[in-house]
């Protein structure tokens, strides 16, 4: 019997696909279930162990219970090779022995940043065929002035993009008194759901929660700003609002990271979630695996 499906049918179906609306499209690597932990993709910011190697840093993540690592640009790359990183302008070689390293302690790398994305092609490319051929999830940036590059590689190369927050940034005005540096804008949520509201869905905010409580922001109001826009975190735990609090044990601040994990699930956040531990930076892997632990214990108490 002669296929009723014809060539000029697959051609139409394909034609109909394409003017679907963004909102509807899927990113090409979404983060697979064995990676994630109590529901949620959890793992290890690179950063939390900047004072080691990558290499190093992937076996900590290991030992922490995290199955996802969030790799940043300037990580050296092993003690036998001090000299090499793991970022948009490493050769393949390096590539393939972190790819091999991420094999061999079962940890998936799904994000990358902070890291600048240039407003010329040339240069967004570079980062984004970067991020292509290590099967990332997102990139983490801070590059609001490349927002229209930034759309059209996203739209290319089916890659999301989240914009970081650091904290409100202060500088002295001309009698010496400290004034906030309003050039600094993306520290703000609203201005982040402003500069992404009408873009493509795969942008949206990466949240770092930290730094929210850092400019005296709640997380939790931060989160249900941002619903719907939120592409991964940056999650900590803080004993107060405002400058000078280190980040602290989940579960052990004023952060209530379960209510934060309850609004993404609610809100059906399924990017990842990253432990950046800026604290007892030489043996912070018993802090991390009870912070995985939280999370762990969470998805078991609140199972859907």
């Amino acid at each position: 019997m002669k296929s009723l499906f014809t060539r000029r049918a697959f051609l139409s179906l394909v034609a109909a696909l394409a003017t679907l609306p963004a909102s509807l499209t899927f990113a090409a690597n979404p983060i697979p279930a064995e990676y994630h932990t109590g529901g949620f993709a959890v793992g290890v910011q690179a950063y939390s162990f900047n004072r080691f190697t990558l290499f190093e840093a992937i076996e900590k993540t290991e030992q922490t219970g995290g199955k996802t690592i969030e790799l940043y640009p300037k990580h050296k790359l092993s003690k036998e090779r001090p000299d090499a990183f793991c970022n948009h302008d490493a050769p393949d070689e390096i590539l393939d022995l972190v790819k091999e390293k991420l094999k061999k302690h079962g940890i998936k790398v799904v994000n990358y940043g902070v890291v600048t994305i240039p407003n010329d092609e040339a240069g967004a490319r570079k980062v984004f065929e970067f991020a292509k051929k290590m099967g990332l999830y997102a990139i983490t940036t801070e590059s609001d002035g490349s927002i229209d590059m930034i759309e059209k590689m996203v739209k290319e190369y089916d890659i999301k993009v989240g914009f970081h927050q650091h904290a409100k940034r202060f500088k002295k005005d001309a009698e010496g008194k400290q004034i906030e540096d309003t050039n600094y804008k993306i520290w703000n949520p609203e201005y982040v759901l402003n500069l992404v509201k009408n873009r493509d869905k795969r942008i949206g905010a990466a949240a770092d929660v930290g730094h929210w409580q850092t400019s005296g922001l709640k997380a939790i109001d931060a989160i249900k700003l941002l619903e719907g826009r939120i592409i991964s975190l940056h999650m900590k735990d803080r004993g107060a609002l405002g400058p000078s609090n280190h980040d602290m044990i989940f579960g052990t601040g004023i952060t209530d990271i379960g209510a934060m994990l309850a609004e993404l699930r609610r809100q059906k956040f399924d990017g990842n979630i990253s432990i950046e531990y800026e604290y007892n930076w030489e043996n912070s892997v018993p802090d991390i695996s009870q912070c995985i632990g939280f999370v762990r214990g969470w998805g078991a108490a609140n199972k859907k």
